[in-house]
């Protein structure tokens, strides 16, 4: 099945642009031109995965996130990658704060937007990955349960709303409990490239995995931080 796309974007030339070079690598773009009939096209198209521009006439690339997070069930966790202009710090950290699960800047390379596609999709297991995704048991740590096959998590039987992103975080820190990763090395086993070394949107992420599966935030006992170093998933939970 060849994956389809959704591009909410204002720039009529840019989403062509994206549409013929991505469709050379196998994929299928359909394009929106604002954020309403963006989300009009996405339930009506159920995408694998929305590229998704900040700034729009209309409503903007951060409401048109939170709407698609406040959609039902499956629709709600369709992975998004914005697009921001400037790459300002600030616009990245609240896309990110708001389920964005990744952020490129303009101008980009076309190359590098297919990496991040593709690594996106690889997360999900999609079509057009270029990867299988791997068959693995339920990782239990006390009333902590991560499905990796379903993609949910839950804690005491009541699920936990993570993006697709940070599920990936989260499996990443728990297949290696007990070790003291640094942020880079985090990243790396999911985003399968290397970072800029003061990129901080890692901080972001653990913060709303945090909410999601700890009793208290400001006082985590699964997902510890290493003053100086990182963070290291706890083998012995409650």
């Amino acid at each position: 099945m060849t994956p389809r796309l959704l591009m909410i974007e204002d720039d009529r030339r840019l989403a062509q642009m994206v549409a013929e070079y991505l469709g050379q690598s196998g994929f299928e773009v359909a394009h929106a031109p604002d954020g309403e009939q963006g989300l009009e096209q996405l339930r009506l198209l159920h995408p694998q995965m929305v590229i998704l521009d900040l700034m729009m006439p209309g409503i903007d690339g951060l409401e048109v996130c939170r709407r698609i997070r406040a959609l039902p069930d499956e629709l709600a966790r369709t992975p998004v990658l914005m697009l921001t202009a400037k790459g300002d710090p600030m616009d990245r950290i609240i896309g990110l704060e708001i389920g964005a699960d990744d952020y490129l800047p303009k101008p980009f390379e076309p190359r590098e937007l297919l990496a991040r596609v593709r690594a996106v999709l690889r997360r999900r297991g999609e079509p057009g990955a270029g990867a299988a995704t791997r068959v693995t048991p339920i990782m239990r740590f006390g009333s902590l349960e991560i499905d990796r096959d379903a993609r949910t998590v839950t804690v005491a039987d009541q699920p936990c709303e993570l993006t697709s992103y940070q599920f990936d975080l989260l499996v990443a820190m728990a297949e290696r409990a007990g070790r003291v990763l640094t942020r880079d090395q985090i990243m790396e086993a999911v985003r399968g490239r290397e970072l800029e070394a003061f990129d901080r949107s890692i901080d972001v992420h653990i913060g709303r995995i945090r909410s999601a599966i700890e009793a208290d935030s400001k006082d985590p006992k699964r997902i510890l931080t290493v003053r100086g170093v990182g963070y290291v998933f706890a083998k012995q939970q409650d």
